[in-house]
């Protein structure tokens, strides 16, 4: 059985498609469908099923599939047996909050390359519960994510990444004119510009505005938070942010906070793997360098 064909395997099924896994490993489409159907005659059983418009895996495929990880976390150890970071081969699939990424990561992964230059990060900005459950699927090797979402149990192994303060900021001006979040039932006519639906400060203030009777007059929805903080600036409208995104603009007068009745609010962080996962010396030195990041 050749490496590659389950290497192409392992591929189809973390792309999502053939034609993905095709592009991500510079193969045809068609050198793909040949080797997946070289495998299936191997193994004596059919690997994928067409629903739809998409291509699934069957209930072979699946049983497979934890088997084909396994012989791949195999070899990463071989690559790391010496133990010697500066050496060590592999890459690293990590599932970062925007935030945090945007705000906490930049230091870390310059460090994790100056310990393991031969080492590749692949990192994603994902939301919190995308993280969640990708850890739990055993499709990243490491997630940093606000621990908020709940759900995940004793499923993953789990360290501090820090606890953040969150508030309400907005330009001086739109606090000037809006001042007042903590009266109930009331409309106040400003935007809340803020991260997609299933952002857990968003839904943290969100909440807060239910139960006041709050409402405010739209919502902007954006993905990226540097954006989302230079619409506030710009008298655009309010957002509800952890407090590092915002620490600069708040000591430069750009930002002020608006007071809320909010109680304690905070996010806390977690860099987590799934508790069967091997701990390769990679993923070792990316949760120390993590680790030492909360610490200061």
């Amino acid at each position: 059985m050749e490496l590659k064909y389950l290497h192409t395997f392992q591929t189809i099924v973390d792309a999502g498609s053939f034609a993905r896994a095709a592009e991500k490993l510079n193969y045809t489409q068609s050198a793909i469908t040949f080797q997946m159907g070289q495998l299936e005659n191997e193994l004596g059983a059919k690997l994928f099923e067409k629903v739809g418009r998409r291509m699934a895996l069957t209930q072979a495929g699946a049983q497979l599939l934890p088997y084909v990880r396994d012989v791949f976390a195999s070899m990463d150890r071989l690559r790391c047996f010496e133990k010697e970071l500066a050496l060590c081969q592999g890459d690293l699939r990590i599932g970062v909050g925007e935030t945090l990424l945007c705000y906490r990561f930049p230091a870390i992964v310059k460090a994790f390359h100056r310990r393991a230059p031969k080492a590749r990060l692949f990192l994603r900005s994902m939301n919190c519960y995308e993280i969640r459950d990708a850890l739990i699927a055993g499709d990243l090797d490491v997630g940093v994510f606000y621990e908020d979402v709940g759900g995940f149990g004793s499923s993953l192994t789990a360290v501090p990444f820090g606890r953040y303060s969150a508030l309400l900021v907005a330009s001086p001006e739109v606090a000037r004119r809006y001042p007042d979040f903590i009266t109930p039932d009331r409309t106040i006519p400003v935007p809340f510009i803020i991260n997609e639906p299933n952002c857990i400060f968003r839904q943290m203030f969100e909440g807060y505005l239910r139960e006041r009777a709050i409402l405010l007059d739209h919502t902007i929805e954006l993905w990226s938070v540097p954006t989302i903080v230079n619409l506030v600036k710009s008298d655009a409208g309010v957002s509800f942010l952890p407090q590092f995104v915002v620490e600069k603009e708040l000591s430069s007068g750009e930002l002020v906070e608006i007071p809320t009745e909010m109680p304690q609010p905070h996010l806390s962080a977690v860099c987590a793997h799934h508790k069967n996962k091997w701990v390769s010396p990679l993923i070792e030195l990316f949760m120390d360098l993590c680790k030492e990041a909360a610490a200061q």
